[in-house]
């Protein structure tokens, strides 16, 4: 119904003076004699009986009663998925790690690091770097392409990752996991074990165009772990429009399922607005009908068991995790060999306190960290009672339930270091009451509600961490309206 002559008379005056593209391409297949006049004649006419039979099918089709639309696959219960691997598998990819190829120069500083992955392994010291290695690592011996792309992410943004090392005298690269036995093409070690690849790109400077393309890849390769990393958080920001039309709703749009998984690191570190905040309340906000899983873990072999389930799933869902920044190298963010041979994943691990905790703090990554570092300066730490809710969305209900009946008539917090109005706290608050007694509350222990995600000011977030930290424990005082510590205790935002 729009008319383009209103605003643009005198192009579309010119175009409608000129011929039209059929007929120019018509007589052009005439002077060629390709087609003869009775020839083009008869496929115009088989031309427009297709369109009447079209529009007349069309009138048949109003009449009848609408499809349905089918609903999104739901989401299996993850722990009846086995993710544990051999610890044979385990120890090939650790032996990998640490052998380099002849003549290879390998950075110094790097050497003595790769050189104590044996040893690591062996202590109980599994790094999130290093669990990371070891889910890519055992997926290629079992089969499966692994395809890491996003900027830096060869060495990773906080040089945690090194999963390309160049030599220090030409700088030819080496990739240690394609050289696992079954990998790139080698010969496998095992009978039966089919070669798999890893691909690691760093990509360029456009989310949009990468993140794109890496979904793209996870609908034409459905077995594939595919993963894109933003560099910071923040960064995911410039795809939007991929998340918002394909990863949130294409499953229900049309039935288009994809294995993508999103790494975007997140986490309060007094670093300032840019680079604090992954803005996980925007993923949370998309989240119905099963249609992703949202994630923010706490240990490595936690993140180690979710890669692997990513694969293991029968239903394909992308998977959207909160990845860490500081706790990368945190002596406490480690994980024994026996949670990577033995363990599974675990979208709530419980505070492991005795019922007679006085209260009970629920809270989701990094978080966790600080809040038990803060319970140790209080008297009685015993007295509070900390779980982790690691998988925010398909949100783990039965297993907090459980949790916050063994502390039945205690208050219940909800912790976290996002202001009021981002984080996960609008998500979550509705869930947690629906699991207690009528007319209880549970408690919110954060920041403020604010416009940017953080504050630029090193010594403000230092005093805001302090509050709200203190909130979650029962100790001191928080005034929301205190610039130097914008934290709420109560049982809504701002």
């Amino acid at each position: 119904g729009d008319e383009p002559g209103y605003t643009q008379p005198l192009m579309y005056a010119e175009i409608g003076r000129h011929r039209s593209v059929r007929k120019l391409y018509l007589e052009r297949l005439l002077r060629r004699g390709e087609l003869t006049p009775e020839g083009a004649e008869a496929v115009l006419e088989d031309f427009k009986r297709q369109l009447d039979r079209g529009f007349e099918e069309t009138k048949e089709l109003a009449g009848r009663d609408p499809e349905p639309i089918p609903p999104s696959v739901e989401l299996e219960p993850a722990p009846a998925i086995a993710t544990a691997a051999p610890r044979a598998a385990l120890e090939r990819v650790v032996q990998t790690l640490e052998t380099m190829p002849d003549g290879f120069t390998v950075h110094p500083k790097l050497g003595r690091l790769l050189a104590k992955r044996g040893q690591q392994f062996e202590n109980g010291q599994i790094d999130w770097a290093f669990a990371e290695a070891l889910a890519f690592g055992s997926l290629l011996t079992e089969g499966t392409r692994v395809r890491l792309t996003g900027q830096d992410s060869g060495r990773g943004t906080f040089s945690q990752r090194h999963a390309i090392l160049y030599d220090q005298t030409d700088g030819h690269a080496h990739v240690p996991l394609a050289h696992i036995p079954g990998a790139d093409g080698e010969p496998a070690a095992q009978p039966g074990e089919p070669p798999a690849r890893i691909e690691i790109y760093d990509s360029l400077l456009s989310e949009y165009a990468a993140l794109g393309f890496e979904y793209g890849y996870t609908v034409a390769d459905p077995e594939a772990l595919v993963l894109w990393e933003g560099q910071f958080g923040d960064f995911v920001n410039g795809a939007q429009i991929m998340i918002d039309q394909f990863i949130a709703a294409a499953e229900a749009k049309w039935g288009q399922t994809s294995r993508l998984v999103m790494l975007l690191p997140h986490g309060y570190e007094g670093q300032g607005p840019e680079h604090s905040s992954a803005r996980p309340e925007r993923f949370l906000q998309l989240c119905a009908e099963d249609n992703m899983v949202v994630a923010n873990y706490t240990t490595p072999a936690n993140y180690f068991h979710a890669l692997r389930l990513q694969v293991r799933r029968p239903v394909a869902k992308p998977l959207v995790v909160m990845t860490p920044k500081s706790l990368l190298r945190l002596p406490q963010a480690v994980s024994r060999a026996e949670d990577f041979t033995e363990g599974d994943y675990q979208p709530f691990i419980p505070s492991g306190a005795d019922g007679a905790a006085e209260r009970l703090v629920l809270c989701t990554g990094k978080v966790y960290y600080d809040v038990m570092k803060a319970r140790e300066g209080i008297p009685n730490p015993a007295r509070v009672a900390v779980a982790r809710v690691e998988q925010l969305y398909p949100f783990p209900e039965d297993d907090v339930r459980a949790e916050i009946e063994r502390f039945a008539g205690r208050p219940v917090v909800w912790l976290q270091e996002e202001p009021a109005n981002m984080g996960a706290w609008t998500f979550v608050q509705p869930r947690i009451e629906a699991l207690l007694p009528d007319g209880a509350r549970v408690q919110y222990a954060g920041r403020a509600a604010a416009a940017s995600p953080a504050t630029g000011s090193a010594a403000r977030h230092a005093k805001e961490q302090e509050a709200l930290l203190n909130a979650a424990l029962g100790v001191g005082s928080a005034t929301a309206d205190d610039a130097a510590a914008q934290t709420q205790t109560r049982s809504a935002p701002v």
